[in-house]
């Protein structure tokens, strides 16, 4: 086998534990250090013989990584670690603030030209391979319309922008499609529907000793990009039932694309995830594509990239002529 790739991870929460699982379970790669605002001796690992670093020293790695996976979150981290590190590192994240991806694209493909490196930027499963989904659906039936539904499932971007919230001690989002719009969609009808009518939030929150309640619930339902736009509903509980009932996190969706070809046959492509956990999955998409960024810089391919401009045959081990053969 080739030389392993060596990867490097930014942030251990939930998606960074993730991504040290799916490592694991790539034999072309290695795991090579964890980085982290927490103190190094406060982390313990799931790969023993791996060093945990603190975040302010990755400079320094800058030749040990051949590829560093940011797991920050996208409201307050990627903005700001994103740029800094894409002139540093080859990178990969998993940036789902929909709307602010031209911008975070842009700040990417300059940092990244800067420092001569590759970055694929918002790879999940959306945006990533439901991003992916759209463009098939939209390319294949070109009159039509595409729907996605999100959930019911626990969102880790939405949860981590509620508990930034002043006064919020700790909290889960989830987001609930519409039994009735779904149906609609799948059957060839075409409904025009508002974001409201497609989805719902639901937000579980522990408070901060002595935080307003009131005060909380407002700065959560009117946060722009996150929740302004939907029925949202915030449920106070105590941190007990926090662990109890809340703490797995399961995902998913659908992407579905309703059309006509020739006189008018309808045609519905849909797709869908069923995730028993959200971050894991996410995680593993992106291991997949820091195989894809690290081949791309081999061939001196630099500067940012998304999803839609990665060919799929560099996410696999496979040589092309064993995809070939086994898949095609």
């Amino acid at each position: 086998m080739d030389e392993k790739i060596r990867i490097g991870v930014a942030g251990y929460g939930n998606l960074g534990r993730g991504v040290e699982m799916a490592i694991a379970r790539n034999p072309d790669m290695q795991l090579v250090g964890v980085f982290s605002r927490r103190d190094p001796a406060s982390i313990e690992l799931l790969t023993q013989a791996v060093p945990v670093h603190k975040f302010d020293d990755i400079e320094q790695f800058r030749d040990q990584i051949d590829v560093l996976i940011l797991c920050g979150g996208s409201k307050n981290d990627l903005p700001e670690q994103g740029p800094a590190l894409a002139t540093l590192f080859n990178t990969i994240d998993s940036f789902d603030t929909h709307n602010k991806i031209p911008e975070y694209f842009a700040a990417m493909d300059s940092a990244s030209c800067v420092g001569e490196r590759t970055s694929i930027i918002s790879v999940g499963w959306d945006p990533g391979v439901f991003s992916l989904n759209r463009l098939f659906g939209e390319a294949i039936l070109p009159e039509g319309e595409t729907y996605t539904f999100w959930g019911k499932g626990l969102s880790q971007g939405h949860s981590d922008a509620i508990r930034r919230v002043p006064g919020v001690k700790a909290g889960v989002q989830y987001t609930i499609p519409s039994a009735e719009a779904m149906e609609l969609v799948r059957s060839g009808s075409q409904p025009q529907l508002s974001t409201r009518e497609k989805h719902t939030r639901e937000c579980h929150v522990v408070l901060e000793a002595g935080a307003d309640a009131k005060a909380v619930e407002h700065a959560i339902v009117s946060m722009p990009d996150y929740f302004a736009d939907y029925d949202t509903t915030v449920h106070f509980i105590s941190e007990e039932e926090l662990r109890s009932n809340h703490s797995a996190m399961p995902h998913g969706g659908f992407v579905i694309r309703s059309g006509q070809t020739g006189d008018g046959s309808k045609q519905v492509i849909e797709y869908s995830l069923k995730l028993g956990s959200n971050p894991e999955f996410t995680a593993a998409v992106l291991v997949a594509y820091a195989r894809a960024a690290f081949r791309l810089h081999k061939k001196g391919v630099h500067g940012a990239h998304s999803v839609l401009d990665i060919a799929p045959g560099l996410l696999s081990p496979k040589s092309p002529a064993q995809l070939r053969k086994e898949l095609l």
